[in-house]
C-alpha cells in the first residue's frame, strides 16, 4: 500500500468515526499539494460537507487532527479553506523508497492469462517505395504504445499490415522490366526498398513524358487543354501496360507473380533493416494480397444478411445515415474492392488468429473518417471489439525547409533521417571532446543510442493529435527537453554509482561488480559488522536517523519518483507516450535541481550519503524504465 492509499484508508476510518458515516473512496481525494502551501498532499474536504455538516475550514481541521493522531503517515497538518494540506512523516518517505528499491520495475504491472488482449497496428507501409519521415513517427508511436501498454498489464499484439498489391506496384515492377538491365539489391549496392522506389520514380518521370506528349496531340487536334490532358493520362501507353499487368496479377500469371514476390522480397529486407535502426519490430505481418479476397467475401456475407446493398451498377455499398454519416462504397461495380473491404477482411483474419479485446489502429489523422466507418462496419458484421476500436489518430510531421531533402525533394527518407541523426550525435561528441578516451566502436555505439535517443525523444514528447515540426539540431541539444538531456543525466548518475564503488573498492570495504541492484532485499538491513554496504539503507537505528535528516529536496525527489505508476496508468488511460516523455523530463529536472544543491560522493554524513545513493540509483532504474517505453536506450557513458 503506497502513501496515498495510506492517507486514503486513514481518512475512510476518520470519516466513519467522527461523523458515523461510510462514504465511497473516491470522495477522499487526494492530490499534491501546490508548492505555495506547506504540505505534500492535500485532501479536498468540499466533498465531505454533507456528512460533516460543518464548514469547510472546521471538516478539514478535525480530519487533519484524526489523522495527525491515528495516522502515522502524517506528520503534521495545515488548513487552507477547503483544503488539508498534509506533510509526510519522513518515515513513510523512507519506507516507499525501501519499497521502490526493491523492485526492479516499479510502477509496471505485469500481465497474466487473465489479462486483455491488445492488438496494435501500425507502419502500413507500401511496398512501392522506402519508409520515410511520416512513417517514423507512426512506427516510433505505435512500438512506445505497445510498450505502455504492456507496462499496464495487457497482453499485446504488434501487427503490422503491408500495402503489397495495387496499380503502384506494377508501375515500379514494369519499371524495372523496362530499364532495370538485371538490376538488383546487391549488384546496384542499393537496399532493396529504395531500389523499388528509384524504379517508381523512373515509371512516373517516363509516364509524365507521355503524357505531355499525347496531350499536346490532343491539343493540336483541337481538344480542350484540360480534357486532353485527362485523356492522355488514360490513354498513355505506359498506364495502360501498368493496368494490364495488375489485371495478370489478379488472374495469378505466373511470370508477373515470381516478379512480384521477387521485387517485395527486396523491399521486405530493407525495410527490416530500417526497422532494425528504429528498434522496432512485429509479432504478426498481415499482407493484403492476403486479405482482400477475404474482405470481398465478407461483404458478399453481408450482403445477403441484409446488412449492405447493390446498386443498379453492380456496386456494393453500407447506408450509414441512421449513425449520421453517408453512404459507404465497398466493392466497384466490376468487383474489385476498395480498402475499406481490405481493412475487413484483415479484421477477420485477425479475429480468427487472436481473442482480440481491443483494437487499436495508429494512422495518420487523415484517416479520421475511415475508421469512424469501420467501426460501425465492423460491429455490424459481428467483431465484438469493432464498436469499441480506437483509431490513435495523430498529426503529420515535417522538417524545417531546406533540411534534409529526399532526392526528389519533397519526402524525407527515413534511412537518411537515422544516418544523419547518428551522424550529428557524433559530432557534437566529438566537438566537445567527450569520450575520447573510448575505442571507436564505444564512441559510434554511444553515437548510435544518442542519436536515436534525441530522434525518438523529439517525436515522442509532443502530443500525437498535433503536427510538429522536427528540428534534427533542437532534438541534440543536451539541455531542455530533450532525448539527450535525459541521457546525459543518466550516464552522471551511472558515473558516480561507478565512483562510488571504485572509492569503496580503494578503502577495502566491501563493495559488488553490480552496485546493490534493485530487488535486494538485503538493501535496508542491519550489517552484523556495523559497516555501510554502497547505496544501502540500513536498519531502524539507521532509519531514525534517516528520518530526522531528510531535507525537502529529497523528498521532492522521492516523490516525484512514487508518481510514475500513476503516469504508466495515465498514459495507457491517454494512449499518450508524451505522458511518459514529460514525466522522464519532470524526474530528470528534479534530479538536477536535487544534484545541485546537495552532494553525494561528497556528503559526509554516511547514512545521508547511502540515502542519496539509494535515490540516485532509483532515478536512474525509473529513467531507465520510462525511456524504454519509448523504444530509447540509455548509455551507460556520455
Amino acid at each position: 500500500m503506497n502513501i496515498e492509499q495510506k492517507i486514503q484508508q486513514a481518512a475512510l476510518a476518520a470519516v466513519k468515526e467522527l461523523w458515523g458515516q461510510e462514504v465511497p473512496a473516491a470522495m477522499v481525494q487526494l492530490q499534491k499539494t501546490r508548492p505555495e502551501f506547506e504540505g505534500n498532499l492535500t485532501l479536498v474536504v468540499f466533498p465531505l460537507l454533507k456528512v460533516s455538516h460543518a464548514k469547510p475550514e472546521q471538516t478539514a481541521e478535525s480530519l487533519g487532527q484524526w489523522l495527525q493522531e491515528h495516522c502515522e503517515t502524517v506528520e503534521r497538518y495545515n488548513v487552507v479553506k477547503g483544503f488539508l494540506n498534509m506533510v509526510v512523516a519522513p518515515v513513510a518517505w523512507v519506507e516507499l523508497l525501501r519499497q521502490m528499491d526493491a523492485e526492479p520495475h516499479y510502477g509496471h504491472r505485469q500481465a497474466t492469462d487473465d489479462s486483455g488482449l491488445v492488438m496494435i497496428e501500425y507502419s502500413s507501409p507500401n511496398t512501392n517505395k522506402p519508409l520515410h519521415l511520416g512513417h517514423v513517427r507512426n512506427n516510433l508511436l505505435g512500438w512506445s504504445l505497445a510498450q505502455i501498454m504492456a507496462a499496464n498489464g495487457y497482453r499485446v499484439v504488434k501487427t503490422n499490415i503491408v500495402n503489397d498489391r495495387g496499380i503502384h506496384i506494377c508501375k515500379s515492377m514494369l519499371a524495372w522490366l523496362r530499364w532495370g538491365n538485371g538490376e538488383t539489391p546487391e549488384t546496384s549496392g542499393k537496399k532493396g526498398d529504395h531500389l523499388i522506389g528509384d524504379y517508381y520514380v523512373a515509371f512516373d518521370k517516363h509516364y509524365r513524358e507521355e503524357v505531355k506528349q499525347l496531350a499536346a496531340q490532343y491539343m493540336a487536334d483541337g481538344m480542350e487543354a484540360e480534357k486532353a490532358e485527362e485523356k492522355a493520362k488514360q490513354e498513355a501507353p505506359l498506364i495502360k501496360e501498368a493496368h494490364d499487368m495488375l489485371v495478370r496479377w489478379e488472374q495469378g500469371d505466373p511470370e508477373v507473380r515470381a516478379l512480384w514476390e521477387k521485387m517485395n522480397s527486396w523491399v521486405y529486407t530493407g525495410f527490416d533493416e530500417t526497422y532494425r535502426a528504429l528498434g522496432v519490430g512485429f509479432d504478426k505481418i498481415y499482407y493484403e494480397s492476403q486479405t482482400y479476397l477475404r474482405g470481398k467475401a465478407k461483404v458478399e456475407e453481408g450482403l445477403q444478411k441484409g446488412l449492405f446493398f447493390r446498386k443498379d451498377d453492380g456496386s456494393v455499398w453500407a447506408d450509414l445515415t441512421d449513425a449520421g454519416l453517408d453512404q459507404k462504397l465497398l466493392l466497384r461495380s466490376d468487383g474489385t474492392s476498395v480498402y475499406m473491404t481490405q481493412d475487413i477482411g484483415t479484421a477477420e483474419m485477425r479475429y480468427q488468429d487472436y481473442p482480440i479485446d481491443k483494437m487499436i489502429y495508429v494512422v495518420g489523422n487523415e484517416q479520421n473518417y475511415h475508421f469512424q466507418v469501420l467501426s460501425l462496419l465492423l460491429d455490424r458484421l459481428g467483431f465484438s471489439w469493432g464498436k469499441d476500436l480506437v483509431h490513435f489518430s495523430y498529426g503529420m510531421v515535417e522538417l524545417p525547409n531546406g533540411k534534409m531533402k529526399s532526392r526528389e525533394g519533397t519526402v524525407v527518407d527515413a534511412d537518411d533521417l537515422i544516418a544523419a541523426m547518428i551522424a550529428d550525435a557524433r559530432r557534437v561528441a566529438d566537438e566537445a571532446g567527450k569520450n575520447a578516451d573510448l575505442s571507436e566502436e564505444e564512441q559510434q555505439e554511444i553515437a548510435r543510442k544518442v542519436g536515436m535517443g534525441a530522434l525518438k525523444y523529439f517525436i515522442l514528447k509532443v502530443d500525437a493529435r498535433k503536427n510538429m515540426l522536427f528540428n534534427p539540431e533542437e532534438s541534440i541539444d543536451f539541455n531542455g527537453n530533450t532525448g539527450p538531456f535525459i541521457q546525459y543525466t543518466y550516464a552522471r548518475i551511472q558515473s558516480i554509482l561507478r565512483k562510488n564503488q571504485e572509492l569503496r573498492t580503494e578503502k577495502g570495504e566491501s563493495a559488488s561488480a553490480d552496485l546493490c541492484p534493485a530487488g535486494n532485499s538485503s538493501l535496508f538491513l542491519d550489517e552484523p559488522s556495523g559497516r555501510s554496504t554502497s547505496g544501502r539503507l540500513q536498519g531502524k537505528k539507521a532509519e531514525r536517523t534517516l528520518h530526522s535528516s531528510l531535507n525537502d529536496k529529497e523528498v521532492e525527489l522521492i516523490q516525484k519518483l512514487s508518481e510514475y505508476g500513476a503516469a504508466v496508468e495515465q498514459a495507457g488511460s491517454d494512449y499518450s507516450p508524451s505522458g511518459i516523455a514529460n514525466y522522464c523530463y519532470e524526474l530528470t529536472k528534479t534530479f538536477n535541481q536535487f544534484y545541485h544543491d546537495y552532494s553525494i560522493l561528497g556528503e559526509a554524513d554516511s547514512q545521508k550519503r547511502e540515502l542519496r545513493l539509494v535515490l540516485a540509483r532509483n532515478v536512474a532504474k525509473t529513467l531507465r524504465n520510462g525511456m524504454s517505453l519509448l523504444g530509447i536506450e540509455m548509455p551507460e557513458r556520455m
